[in-house]
């Protein structure tokens, strides 16, 4: 473990449901805990839904230190092991990144995962590890709001409603600013987890929009073939924020796997 990060760093959350299996949800490298709306607003009623701001995001501090992706990882383990027992961990994009390592530093938290639109990390290409670093500059010269304009759009699909593309967009300007976002950046562009993926141990769940334009169908079925127990599952009529465009389908596919996995009751 880094040592470098108190696992009870001040972050803040967002919950619902008082019973059921603990639901921790880690949002995308440009959003916050607002991406969790439609799973905090229905799958409260089977388990409960605690979404983090991830430090130095929307409504948590900003970290006093650089942050690397065990840091990420050892601070949601930290929201598990205030809650007791151990945890169900959804993970969207950048999330599921810090859900894969999350799995792999600490077993005995994690009761399954579930990766959504995601990937084994943008360090395993150096354009796609150059283009994650350049964005911390892209936001310091745009500011946040125009950062957000120029990509929200592009994390769902073609056909999204307005009224979900401007949702993206106000949750990107309202989460995104550095120093936070560069650390985020950087833990994703260092990342690399096609080694460690066989020795997660927890059950799992690989979802992917089928028209994901980010992360893309490859990237999940890379994850999906490389874990030891899992399912994976295309969302249909869905972009990279499938959790959010399809959340009915979302929804109905993470409560059959916690159905299964927590033994939660039909």
């Amino acid at each position: 473990m880094s040592g470098r990060v108190d696992a009870h760093v001040d972050v803040h959350v967002e919950e619902a449901g008082d019973h059921g299996p603990l639901l921790l949800c880690l949002h995308g490298i440009g959003s916050s805990s607002a991406a969790f709306a439609p799973q905090l607003a229905e799958l409260s009623s089977y388990a409960r839904v605690v979404a983090w701001d991830a430090p130095g995001y929307a409504k948590s501090p900003d970290p006093e230190v650089p942050l690397n992706l065990d840091d990420f990882a050892d601070t949601a383990a930290g929201l598990i092991r205030e809650r007791g027992g151990r945890g169900h961990v959804l993970g969207v994009s950048w999330g599921g990144v810090i859900a894969l390592r999350l799995a792999a530093r600490h077993p005995d938290l994690v009761a399954s995962v579930i990766v959504a639109d995601s990937s084994p990390g943008s360090g395993t290409d150096e354009g796609k590890a150059a283009g994650m670093r350049a964005r911390a500059t892209e936001l310091a010269e745009l500011g946040p709001r125009a950062f957000a304009e120029a990509r929200g759009p592009r994390l769902v699909s073609p056909d999204a409603p307005d009224e979900l593309v401007r949702r993206v967009v106000e949750t990107m300007a309202g989460s995104v600013r550095l120093p936070g976002y560069a650390y985020a950046a950087e833990s994703m562009a260092s990342a690399d987890l096609r080694a460690e993926l066989p020795s997660v141990a927890a059950p799992s769940l690989v979802l992917c929009g089928d028209q994901d334009r980010v992360t893309g169908i490859d990237a999940s079925q890379a994850i999906a073939g490389a874990l030891r127990r899992t399912a994976f599952v295309i969302v249909k009529d869905a972009g990279h924020l499938a959790n959010q465009e399809q959340p009915g389908r979302f929804n109905a596919w993470v409560l059959s796997h916690l159905r299964i996995t927590a033994r939660i009751p039909e």
